[in-house]
């Protein structure tokens, strides 16, 4: 079975830093891309940057130059620096991957969900 597990979310001051890390484990034999996706309240889930095996990246607008996403394949782990953070990043950050084969078949698999909290 494959979990994700985040860590890293909290409360911090506008133009703070924080990083997110997402650990994957279970018996995976390919994993296509690993994601950060992000929930405000009222809001539908969006895709806030993704990070394919080969290392190719796709940052949501709001988040370009401010945000990097990286991954550590022996580590089966995915990070988000965030940098500069501003109120409207204020949301439940989820973690995905994407196109995981594993002995049941191909699935995308979330993570729980951690809270990314910016003050003003």
């Amino acid at each position: 079975q494959v979990q994700l597990v985040e860590s890293g979310g909290g409360l911090v001051q506008s133009g703070g830093s924080l990083r997110l890390s997402c650990a994957s484990s279970g018996r995976i034999f390919s994993m296509n891309a690993m994601g950060w996706y992000r929930q405000a309240p009222g809001k539908q889930r969006e895709l806030v940057a993704s990070i394919t095996r080969s290392s190719g990246k796709i940052y949501a607008d709001s988040v370009k130059g401010r945000f990097i996403i990286f991954r550590d394949n022996a580590k089966s782990t995915a990070y988000l620096q965030m940098n500069n953070l501003k109120p409207e990043d204020t949301a439940v950050y989820y973690c995905n991957a994407e196109k995981v084969w594993t002995q049941d078949g191909l699935s995308d698999y979330w993570g729980q969900g951690t809270q990314v909290t910016v003050s003003s």
